[in-house]
């Protein structure tokens, strides 16, 4: 538990030890029998037809968070967010998808599921995405540092001095009337940007991409002739979580969730 549950446990909340009160500074042993209780009781999240719910308990439930649509509440957002919309109680995101990345995201319903999640889910992320090119050989590991870029708050490069990251890729299809390809990723590490950073550096930048893409200001490149034609196409960066696996740490079970490419990422391949 986080250290603000267990401060809110012990002032408002019930922690019994063996069916007599104690306080959260008591020692449990080997076969001791802890109870919590804290909080509201349980709720349901709101069902609005553009956010589709996967999955919901009482712990947490799965997203297919629609592309355009911010996690968090940030000036500008703070009523149409992903959390937001799903209800007026303080939720948890246990991982972030940037506003124009579409996809599954796991969101916790209180601090302690958003915890335990963290820690013991060992979440597993798949992504699809277009990039342009080919990538050859057809699948492979990109491991390469990755750090913030001098004098810039949002983007970031490969850096021998970065930090560790790692990157799985398997080519899907490849349409060579419009030299793009359909790309699986599967992230090892969790890098800020760290799919599209990756693709720009091994030279397939994700189609839509307005930080990394070829007709970006930051990081131009002329070598895809017909990119501006498809980046207004496509009209966001072409990045898609479609797969999620993890361990359901209330229940033990293995958990996997998939979602089907989004309707306009489909326009562009077809």
């Amino acid at each position: 538990m986080s250290g603000v549950m267990i401060k809110r446990l012990k002032f408002h909340g019930t922690v019994n030890l063996n069916g007599i009160h104690a306080t959260v500074r008591e020692h449990v042993h080997e076969g001791d029998e802890l109870y919590l209780e804290y909080g509201d009781s349980e709720f349901s999240l709101n069902r609005i037809d553009s956010i589709p719910i996967l999955y919901e308990d009482s712990h947490y439930a799965v997203i297919n968070k629609p592309a355009g649509i911010v996690t968090h509440p940030v000036h500008g957002h703070l009523d149409d967010s992903l959390l937001t919309q799903l209800s007026d109680r303080t939720l948890h995101p246990v991982m972030r998808l940037d506003r124009e990345t579409s996809g599954l995201i796991i969101i916790a319903k209180d601090g302690y599921s958003h915890n335990s999640l963290h820690l013991y889910g060992n979440i597993s992320k798949s992504y699809k995405a277009l990039v342009y090119g080919r990538y050859i050989p057809d699948e492979g590991m990109i491991d390469q540092p990755i750090a913030r870029r001098p004098n810039s708050v949002m983007i970031r490069d490969v850096d021998p001095e970065g930090k560790e990251s790692t990157t799985l890729y398997k080519s899907l299809a490849y349409y060579p009337d419009k030299d793009i390809s359909l790309v699986e990723f599967k992230l090892i590490t969790g890098r800020c940007h760290q799919i599209r950073v990756h693709s720009t550096y091994m030279g397939h930048p994700l189609l839509g991409d307005g930080l990394y893409g070829p007709n970006s200001v930051d990081n131009p490149n002329d070598s895809f002739p017909n990119s501006k034609e498809l980046d207004e196409l496509m009209g966001r960066c072409a990045l898609h979580a479609y797969k999620l696996c993890f361990r359901d740490p209330f229940s033990g079970e293995d958990k996997e969730f998939t979602a089907p490419l989004p309707s306009d990422m489909e326009a562009v391949i077809y």
